[in-house]
């Protein structure tokens, strides 16, 4: 085990933003990281634990300890004649772990393709594209306390999953180090085709409804609508889409009669954030470097050599003028750092 110092992080995040850790690491196995813990710089510095690095701003140097995440290993370990269990350690790349399942012919996270990021983060986030979310995948999250070393095992219901949230955000933020995770995935797959242009691309593509078909549908739908971020630096949707009452809704398509919006089961409306931030004539919009993607206005991007402050000055126009515009609050699914 190797603890560099003054590390530069510009290639483990996908905004690229040229920023430095005091102290860097990286750990391969439990066995290693649980030596770690006994290392005097790793007892006496903030720790930071970096996965893929897919959903993160940085805006200055890290004053600690980064680990970065590298467990490897995906195993099948249960199933029976409707299910099948897998346990994903965390370091595995999301994408790879999908492409997996749809090779084996497992359903459940096709629609979830080419998202970036580890598979660590995945419940972090409570990740979800296409109609689909981590909480209706996840069995269960394996994490070891950062503090005491005591392994723990998160159920689904202890992760408290939400709209882009979970328990590992708020009150275990920075807590734990999350090992792996348990999917429970279908082996009589029931397709969900019905979120966005799935069914329209299927249709494109001249094919019916299968998980491979599926997952080709969501990487040609995200290839043509988003960045790559090994093109140029970014973190996908940099913004929540805010859930509304339905006063507020029926109010602002009064107002707005192109608002586009989705009715929940609560009776409230999810509005889409990336219409009121291109409304606001923030799409494609360049600040130096720091800019909003030309194609889509919920990310935004490093055009090069953009510095982290920057990108979320940006931010925090585009929520101001949204706020002042339709009087909605947007929220950042970035996190900064």
């Amino acid at each position: 085990m190797q603890i560099l110092s003054n590390f530069s992080l510009k290639k483990y995040h996908t905004f690229g933003i040229d920023i430095s850790a005091q102290y860097f690491t990286e750990v391969n196995t439990v066995a290693t990281f649980k030596e770690l813990q006994q290392n005097p710089i790793y007892k006496n510095n903030p720790l930071f634990i970096l996965g893929g690095g897919s959903n993160l701003l940085f805006t200055k140097n890290y004053a600690g300890l980064v680990i970065k995440n590298n467990l490897k290993g995906m195993e099948v370990i249960n199933k029976n004649e409707d299910y099948v269990w897998l346990k994903i350690a965390a370091g595995e790349n999301w994408h790879s772990f999908v492409l997996w399942c749809v090779a084996n012919n497992y359903g459940g996270v096709e629609n979830l393709s080419l998202i970036p990021g580890c598979v660590g983060a995945s419940p972090m986030q409570n990740i979800g594209a296409y109609g689909v979310e981590i909480k209706d995948v996840c069995d269960e999250v394996q994490a070891i306390d950062l503090q005491t070393g005591e392994e723990r095992t998160f159920t689904n219901t202890d992760c408290q999953f939400g709209y882009r949230e979970s328990v590992f955000k708020h009150i275990y933020k920075n807590k734990y180090l999350i090992t792996a995770v348990v999917f429970k995935l279908n082996k009589k797959p029931v397709f969900n085709t019905s979120y966005g242009a799935i069914e329209q691309e299927l249709k494109a593509m001249g094919v019916e409804p299968s998980i491979k078909a599926i997952s080709d549908a969501v990487i040609n739908i995200r290839s043509s609508k988003l960045p790559d971020p090994a093109k140029i630096g970014n973190a996908g949707s940099f913004f929540k889409n805010p859930e509304v009452s339905k006063q507020k809704h029926d109010e602002l398509k009064q107002q707005f009669p192109n608002l586009v919006a989705y009715s929940l089961d609560n009776g409230n409306y999810k509005l889409a954030a990336g219409w009121l931030i291109e409304y606001c004539g923030f799409k494609g919009k360049r600040i130096g470097d720091a800019g909003v993607h030309v194609n889509q206005a919920l990310v935004l991007v490093n055009y090069g050599t953009a510095k982290g402050e920057e990108i979320y000055k940006l931010s925090q126009q585009i929520l101001d003028t949204v706020k002042d515009t339709f009087g909605v609050t947007l929220e950042r699914e970035v996190n900064i750092y």
